[in-house]
């Protein structure tokens, strides 16, 4: 398999974590989505994946867009271990509280969002204070109180063993961290991503280990 991808990429963070939870090895072709001007504009990756986003991975000479479309087909072609529980509505939590960063924080906050803020007249401070803050803040607000109450939470956001709603949340901890959001307020968060951080799958994706890290 072959994996294009980039460290700083949330959504591709993501698709490395469930690699490597499942012990699946794979090539990274990086897409540097700053320098140049951007390579996912570039004419030959566009032909790649026509949204012009990363991740993107190759198989058999097929090609898959969507990180989260990528880590259920990596979920049902390599069922061991599990990212999502055998039961309906446990498996509906656990999409639930992925979606809920996946959909509503990230897309809201993600480089192309950023660029558009900055076209518009508003500088990095607002957008990283105000803007990056808010809504990181207000998704992290509900996803608190929704693994905190939850008899269903363990050691992670469902149970003792990771999912996908884990591999949805580090990446936007990270992110978090990397603009100096502040996160006391969310206590089972920050104890869940310590949690995932201390798993040896979880820390070998992190962006900082990635060859295109600089």
């Amino acid at each position: 398999m072959k994996l294009y991808d980039y460290a700083y990429s949330s959504a591709g963070y993501r698709v490395r974590i469930a690699m490597n939870l499942k012990g699946i090895p794979f090539e990274r072709s990086s897409i540097h989505l700053v320098k140049n001007g951007g390579q996912q504009h570039s004419p030959t990756y566009k032909a790649i994946n026509p949204q012009e986003l990363v991740p993107t991975l190759e198989v058999d000479g097929h090609l898959i867009g969507q990180s989260l479309a990528v880590i259920e087909y990596l979920d049902e072609t390599h069922p061991t271990p599990p990212l999502l529980p055998n039961y309906p509505l446990e498996r509906a939590r656990v999409r639930q509280l992925a979606n809920l960063i996946a959909c509503d924080i990230h897309p809201i906050n993600n480089l192309s969002s950023r660029h558009r803020l900055k076209e518009m007249g508003h500088s990095d401070d607002e957008i990283m204070t105000k803007w990056y803050a808010h809504w990181i803040t207000r998704g992290f607000a509900a996803l608190e109180q929704l693994v905190a109450a939850a008899k269903e939470t363990g050691r992670f956001c469902h149970g003792d063993a990771p999912t996908l709603a884990d591999i949805c949340l580090v990446p936007q901890m990270a992110n978090a961290y990397r603009f100096k959001i502040a996160v006391e307020a969310f206590p089972t968060l920050v104890r869940i991503d310590k949690a995932c951080r201390e798993l040896p799958a979880f820390a070998a994706a992190a962006p900082e280990k990635q060859s295109d890290a600089a």
